[in-house]
């Protein structure tokens, strides 16, 4: 474990492709976040703003893959946490954003950009600064080895709470009857 001087673990947190829904979960854990806080301490996670990634002991992503910089943070938190958590559908399938799989990318730029309404004579854009989309979403454990996954679209409070505790305990986690749900 890489824990801190603190004798706390290091967590850190991010969302690729999705909605931040898994990350909103995470906070309805309400005052029961204090309780964890006596477990961890947050390195990069858009809940506390830390945008730098250090050693972590875990890692904690919701999101599929839907473009290179996806892969590039997913790969830095693979290189940086001991053990990494996909959390939610996107995270585990792709979720929502694969629903575009069943299409080309070029077909799906051509119809956004040229033949949309209100978009008359628009260009796709091209700039280095934009990540180049990848072709299909892709779940999270087809790049990189993935530890432990929290189901669910969003999960609830109550089974990121299980699963966080489990795995801070060094247990598998187990989400039994009425923690896991699709809604």
């Amino acid at each position: 474990m890489t824990s801190s001087a603190k004798g706390k673990l290091k967590v850190a947190t991010t969302s690729l492709a999705g909605c931040f829904g898994c990350h909103i979960s995470f906070l309805d854990i309400d005052e029961r976040l204090f309780d964890l806080l006596e477990l961890i301490e947050f390195d990069r996670s858009p809940l506390v703003d830390i945008k730098q990634l250090g050693k972590c002991d875990i890692g904690i992503i919701e999101g599929g893959l839907c473009n290179a910089e996806n892969v590039h943070v997913l790969r830095e938190f693979r290189r940086n946490c001991n053990s990494l958590i996909a959390i939610g559908a996107c995270a585990i399938n792709g979720g929502l954003p694969a629903q575009r799989n069943h299409l080309s990318l070029p077909l799906i730029l051509e119809e956004v950009y040229h033949t949309s309404v209100g978009l008359a004579n628009g260009l796709i854009p091209n700039d280095p600064e934009l990540p180049l989309p990848l072709a299909k979403v892709r779940p999270l454990h087809e790049v990189v080895k993935i530890d432990f996954f929290i189901p669910g679209c969003p999960p609830s409070a109550d089974a990121i709470w299980k699963a966080l505790n489990d795995i801070i305990a060094g247990h598998e986690p187990v989400l039994g009857h009425g923690l896991i749900h699709y809604d």
